[in-house]
């Protein structure tokens, strides 16, 4: 048998693969890319035992388990393990803390026949060592911001960048009021610890300056960490510059074109074609309030013809309407006092090729 496990820079900048036998309500809370949970104890079962833990004591409770986990919910959920043992020889297994329900889980696959290895520490200690791991990437490494107005393509450049951390990637998010996916967001831990995950790698590649676009404190429905916020008020900014029309037809690239497939290739061409056009409407009332009454009105009309019309024939030239108009009434003005606000820590303004050889370039200074 390999041994239980407590290098977890090892499990993570290798993906080792893990199977998590928390209760499903645990793991939905919170987990690791491609872990896969095959609990011990179902939500049901779980609680049971918790309450009466309480009332009774340990002993109980481990009582409890055995009589609700047996005979064949027992034998079914081995024979589970045992598939994701013999498919990962490689891996781990782990529960919260690393304590009773992996060593149980440990032992039940031992009695079946395979040896296989835990975490020791568990859950907790592996998302502790995460967050420790970008708080020390805050305070050990140089962080440049990449700012620009909206449509500009900060992600482009940050895919064309070997150090940067897309944080809207992360978030599978593009950011804006309009940047909800069709695929949702991950929750915040996950999020939280994909972040976390791309920083060790990087770190572990030598990169010790990070690139990371101008955002907010959120993104969509995840929150920066804090510390990675609160340093981005003060990092030096590089602004990228971009044609107004060469900003309308990336956003119609990705807020239409590409948004629309996303749906219809999740839920069908009626369907999805439906939500794809309920999302755009939702996403320009979010702003209502910010535009007032009468430009919403203006720019919502506009939208509504132009869905119509792909509808009706596939174009999608009349979403250049509201998508104009929102860039030149609401979003260029809002962007240009932030460029303002910031103006003393801007180094360098260049279009998308120029912001790249210059970012290639500071980063080869390091």
């Amino acid at each position: 048998m390999r041994d239980n496990s407590s290098d977890y820079r090892d499990i993570f900048l290798n993906d080792r693969p893990m199977m998590d036998a928390r209760a499903p309500v645990e793991f939905n809370k919170g987990a690791f890319p491609g872990v896969l949970n095959l609990p011990l104890m179902d939500d049901s079962e779980r609680q049971r035992v918790g309450t009466c833990y309480k009332q009774q004591g340990q002993d109980a409770a481990i009582s409890l388990g055995h009589q609700l986990v047996s005979g064949q919910i027992k034998a079914a959920r081995i024979d589970a393990w045992l598939r994701f043992a013999k498919a990962n020889p490689q891996g781990y297994l782990y529960c919260f803390r690393g304590g009773l329900r992996s060593q149980i889980t440990q032992q039940w696959l031992a009695e079946a026949g395979i040896d296989y290895p835990r975490v020791i520490g568990g859950y907790k200690a592996m998302r502790s060592f995460l967050l420790e791991t970008t708080q020390q990437a805050v305070a050990e490494c140089d962080f440049v911001i990449l700012g620009g107005l909206t449509g500009t393509g900060k992600t482009d450049v940050l895919a064309q960048l070997g150090n940067s951390l897309d944080l809207e990637g992360h978030a599978n998010h593009r950011g804006s009021s309009f940047g909800k996916r069709a695929t949702g967001q991950p929750a915040q831990i996950d999020f939280e610890n994909r972040l976390a995950i791309d920083i060790l790698k990087q770190r572990a590649r030598q990169t010790r300056q990070f690139i990371v676009e101008d955002e907010g404190r959120t993104v969509g429905s995840c929150t920066l960490p804090l510390e990675l916020y609160q340093g981005m008020q003060s990092h030096p900014l590089v602004w990228l510059d971009d044609p107004f029309e060469s900003r309308v037809e990336r956003i119609l690239r990705d807020y239409v074109t590409n948004l629309c497939a996303e749906f219809i290739s999740l839920h069908g061409e009626e369907d999805g074609f439906r939500l794809f056009s309920e999302r755009l409407l939702q996403s320009l009332s979010n702003i209502l309030k910010r535009l007032g009454g009468e430009r919403y009105q203006r720019l919502q009309a506009i939208m509504q013809a132009a869905l119509e019309e792909q509808q009706r024939s596939g174009s999608i030239d009349l979403h250049r309407g509201w998508v104009e108009g929102l860039l030149r009434e609401y979003y260029d003005p809002m962007y240009a006092y932030q460029r303002e606000s910031k103006g003393a820590r801007i180094e360098f303004i260049g279009e998308q090729a120029e912001v790249i050889a210059y970012l290639k370039a500071r980063q080869a200074q390091r």
